[in-house]
């Protein structure tokens, strides 16, 4: 299976830069699979295609502003990019740039000389802070948007790069497909009879890294942190047992169910997953799916190739380039059932 069959052509001009002013006026493309038809419509319409009585999962994951720029005591520039909080509470796994210029125990200084980091490890790139106060850390940060995205973070990115229902910090990244819903929408999806959960999916730098194998089967997943608590599972379990469908939001979702099917007795389920799901991969528990539109060659294109057949994908995203839909994190949006 070769890298080359998930890559396709989209010009820089169809990549959305800005969110729009409503949530949920982004445009909507549903795929049947079972009819092989592809409609166009909004994203406020999802409720008249999703199954009746069905279970939609949610990642309640917060994204933290993780982009920090500080000084060396020579003046110079350093930007550092939290990754993740270690166990003595004032250190980070981070990227750090340009980091060859860093010696080790060299302060990086933040906010003028209040708060400072000091790189202690160059190999695993792990710099400790002056202070376990993580939100005063936090404070210093910026919304970290991703690299296709080329502007700075303005005000509208602290919320507009935020799910309504994010709760739990911890994301460097967005769960962009979660970003269409209002709290309006969730409120008339509900009394309609469909129920939601929750998992927690803390989406890591890692979801950048590009695919350098040939032979996709060859390559290595990123790990990334997941907690499905014991009424998630409760009603997953539920709505399967009653015979009513479960729709991923998101990838993220999409891997944690994916993860837990086989642990299903379990009565929460805290771990970590590097699931690649590639065309071949048979669903266990998802039944829908509602995602953004990938980037090419990348492991979240090639998993809804693998949900809905690659050709048929191909052929949806054709129809997108052609409608002018605007692509990637704030982008519009597939629903997939």
């Amino acid at each position: 299976m070769k890298l080359q069959d998930f890559d396709y052509d989209l010009a820089k001009e169809f990549i959305a830069q800005y969110p729009l002013a409503k949530r949920d006026q982004a445009r909507l493309l549903v795929i049947d699979r079972k009819s092989q038809r592809i409609y166009h419509d909004k994203f406020s319409n999802i409720l008249e295609y999703l199954p009746h009585n069905s279970l939609i999962v949610l990642n309640d994951t917060k994204v933290i502003p993780a982009r920090l720029i500080g000084k060396r005591q020579t003046g110079g520039r350093v930007e550092v990019f939290l990754l993740k909080p270690l166990s003595d509470g004032y250190s980070y796994k981070t990227l750090i740039r340009p980091l060859k210029r860093l010696n080790i125990n060299e302060k990086i200084i933040f906010n003028g000389a209040k708060i400072y980091a000091s790189l202690k490890d160059p190999i695993e790139k792990i710099v400790r802070f002056n202070t376990r106060n993580v939100a005063s850390i936090l404070k210093l940060g910026m919304v970290p948007l991703p690299p296709y995205i080329k502007r700075q973070p303005q005000d509208i990115d602290k919320t507009h790069y935020q799910t309504v229902y994010a709760r739990n910090n911890g994301s460097v990244a967005s769960p962009t497909a979660g970003l269409h819903f209002t709290k309006e929408m969730l409120s008339k999806i509900r009394k309609s009879g469909i129920k939601t959960a929750n998992v927690t999916l803390h989406v890591n730098y890692a979801t950048f890294n590009p695919v350098k194998e040939d032979d996709i089967r060859k390559h290595r997943m990123h790990s990334e942190e997941f907690i499905a608590p014991k009424k998630t599972i409760s009603e997953i379990k539920k709505a399967k047992a009653e015979g009513n469908q479960i729709i991923a939001v998101g990838t993220t979702s999409f891997r944690v169910l994916e993860t837990i099917a086989d642990k299903m007795d379990e009565k929460e389920i805290k771990a970590e997953t590097n699931l690649f799901v590639y065309p071949g991969y048979r669903t266990k528990l998802v039944d829908a799916l509602i995602t953004n539109f990938h980037l090419p060659k990348t492991t979240l294109f090639m998993l809804v190739c693998a949900f809905a057949g690659t050709d048929l994908i191909k052929s949806a995203y054709n129809e997108a380039i052609a409608r002018k839909y605007r692509f990637y994190s704030y982008g519009d949006c597939m629903l997939i059932i």
